[in-house]
């Protein structure tokens, strides 16, 4: 269906419930619009359910609710373009309390998930780094055309990391992405550079931890730079100006005409948010990171063996919230007065710990996906790169990532007890051992000193998890369920051996039950495609087969996948549950992402679904069931994950 259509169609259901002025509000599910309205009788129910598009219309606990099926977000977008009813999904909590998770939780998971699909492409580059570092330590030059050239296409992508930081934030809040990237070069632009000028104007916050030297301002208000003096690799100064940019964005298109919105949403988004950026954003993420330096330096100087301690466990935190760069140039001011700095070594340090646990991760792990990240992980840590490994591994394994700052704690503790210190700066990871040579050349006990710490690091790390359970990143099942004397479990080559019937797995455990006994008229009624439901008795959804996930809502209730065949398959967790705005749902992948068989997908908690009032039950239907000459449901009256759910099968096997 064209935009216009779908503009089309929204005025109708608009003017045939009564009009604009008739509703209270509107949000959408997965599949329908959910309308409260002032005065239900003014809705003409009967033209609305007959209208190309529209499913049917139900009546059910105060909403008036139009069914559209997967068109349904589409619809919804231009019925707030034609309307004034707002902007975005109404079932988003804007409050926050549509996660019970606390906000570092929240927090930690979405940095986590803006890496991810970019993670490997950042592990590579982080593999070039080394091979770059390593070309240095063999003698080659360089200003040489050869390193220079491996150089670039290692350190490209961290140096230019914002960018794609930005795009996937823009997804991640709902933003146009190029408006996002707008946003986030202006923070990047070659030309940053020349708003320091030779004498500062004025200094801000004389003789505090958040001392600013000003240069020029805005419209009067100072603009202050980070001690880098760009917002290169900025991490957190680039989410929160998308953030913020977000929320600009969408107040543009309630305001802005639509004649004009497609160009004027953008100008106004990009003209407000990149001063807000270099105003307010960028100087308080700076001030944060120069807080951080002025603590741990006092510390440093109260006890070194604490200042060790606390360093080896921070840094790599730190390295997350992009606020090591407040540490970073009081290392150069000691080794430029003293000839010496105590904390390289120690922030050293802080990979080799993670550097033990991946390496027992690789040995322990059944799952591929970690093998996949911690293979070229581990590559990268030896050469002092660990945001590849942190981001993918380490932030969603949160009791491995707890054993490695073990580890960097006691290997720091060390090296801070020792007084370890750094003559130069030069090489990470390894390499950095070489910058601990005494300036005469001499290897002391200030080198082997940093090696022990190293190793006790690594050495920490590993036995901890070689002891300890692997986190898994996603639960799968087994290729054959032997429980209850089950051997009935669809492998995947058993899913795609044949083209012209596809046999799904079950993506829950539970009871079966006929689509007929699901409580809600949409579903019991088949008009989103043949189906069956599962009571379930384990808060879990895994994917029935290989493929393409083209639907999540955002409250995590509801998931589409289109498997590797062709069968497009729709999962609605409970009934109505898209009340409970997120509350006990948990969503493990995004929409878009290609998944395994037997991959999970979603946790939710039955409980709180029941606590909550709402049936638990889960309907599973076929949405393209016409593509299909006929759909063959399961007979088991309970099931497992992976257990044979139902076969769709194709005209061929007919012999039409």
């Amino acid at each position: 269906m064209a935009n216009q259509n779908y503009d089309k169609l929204a005025k109708d259901i608009l003017n045939h419930v009564g009009g604009e002025t008739n509703v209270n509000n509107v949000r959408h599910c997965i599949t329908r619009l959910r309308f409260n309205l002032k005065d239900e009788s003014k809705a003409d129910t009967d033209y609305i359910k007959n209208l190309e598009g529209v499913v049917t219309v139900v009546k059910s606990g105060g909403q008036y609710q139009v069914v559209i099926g997967e068109q349904v977000a589409e619809v919804y977008e231009s019925l707030t373009r034609v309307s004034k009813l707002g902007i975005g999904t109404a079932d988003s909590d804007e409050s926050g309390e549509a996660d019970n998770r606390n906000v570092l939780e929240k927090f930690i998971d979405f940095i986590s998930g803006i890496f991810q699909p970019f993670l490997m492409p950042l592990a590579a580059t982080g593999m070039i780094k080394g091979v770059a570092a390593l070309m240095t330590t063999f003698g080659v030059d360089p200003t040489s055309g050869v390193y220079q050239v491996i150089n670039f296409s290692g350190d490209a992508f961290f140096q230019f990391l914002p960018i794609m930081v930005a795009l996937t934030a823009a997804r991640k809040f709902k933003m146009s992405e190029f408006t996002a990237l707008a946003i986030t070069v202006a923070l990047l632009h070659p030309g940053i550079s020349n708003l320091l000028g030779e004498t500062p104007l004025y200094t801000l916050f004389t003789g505090t931890p958040f001392e600013s030297e000003v240069y020029t301002t805005f419209l009067g208000l100072p603009i202050i730079l980070p001690p880098s003096g760009n917002y290169f690799s900025a991490i957190i100064p680039t989410i929160f100006a998308v953030w913020a940019g977000s929320r600009i964005e969408n107040r543009m298109r309630m305001l802005i005409p639509s004649l004009v919105r497609s160009f004027l949403t953008p100008f106004f988004t990009v003209l407000i948010s990149v001063p807000l950026a270099f105003l307010v954003i960028g100087p308080v993420a700076s001030w944060a990171s120069d807080l951080i330096g002025v603590a741990f330096t006092a510390l440093q100087t109260f006890s070194p063996l604490l200042f060790g301690a606390i360093l080896g466990v921070a840094w790599q935190l730190l390295v997350i919230f992009g606020l090591h760069w407040g540490i970073i140039p009081i290392m150069y001011v000691l080794l430029a007065e003293q000839g010496s700095n105590p904390i390289s070594p120690v922030a050293m340090v802080s990979t080799f710990g993670v550097l033990g646990v991946v390496l027992a991760l690789m040995i322990k792990t059944k799952e591929k996906r970690v093998r996949d990240i911690a293979i070229p992980g581990s590559i990268s840590l030896l050469f002092g790169v660990s945001e590849p490994t942190i981001y993918g591994l380490m932030l969603p394994l949160k009791r491995s990532f707890a054993y490695a700052l073990v580890g960097n704690l006691i290997g720091g503790a060390y090296i801070g007890f020792t007084n370890a210190a750094a003559y130069r700066t030069g090489g990470l990871g390894i390499f950095s051992i070489l910058n601990m040579i005494d300036p005469d050349g001499t290897v002391s006990m200030n080198v082997w000193n940093t090696v022990i710490g190293y190793v006790i690091a690594i050495v920490i790390g590993f036995a901890l998890q070689m002891i300890m359970p692997v986190p898994l990143l996603d639960k799968a099942p087994s290729e054959k369920d032997t429980k209850n004397g089950k051997e009935n479990t669809v492998t995947t080559d058993e899913l795609l051996e044949s083209a012209s019937e596809e046999i799904i797995g079950s993506p829950l455990t539970g009871k079966v039950l006929s689509l007929t006994e699901v409580p809600d008229e949409v579903f019991s009624s088949e008009a989103l495609g043949k189906g069956i439901a599962i009571n379930p008795t384990v808060g879990e959804v895994v994917a029935p087969a290989n493929g393409k996930i083209t639907a999540l809502f955002e409250t995590g209730h509801a998931i589409g996948i289109t498997t590797e065949s062709g069968t497009e398959m729709l999962i609605h967790i409970g009934i109505d549950t898209v009340e409970m705005r997120g509350v006990g749902f948990d969503a493990l992948v995004e929409k878009d992402q290609f998944v395994s068989a037997g991959q999970t997908l979603i946790r939710f908690d039955i409980n709180a679904i029941k606590e909550a009032g709402y049936s638990p039950i889960v309907p599973i239907m076929v949405t393209n069931t016409n593509d299909f000459v006929d759909v063959i449901m399961t007979k088991e009256l309970q099931i497992e994950k992976g257990d044979y759910l139902l076969t769709t099968l194709k005209q061929q096997e007919r012999g039409l």
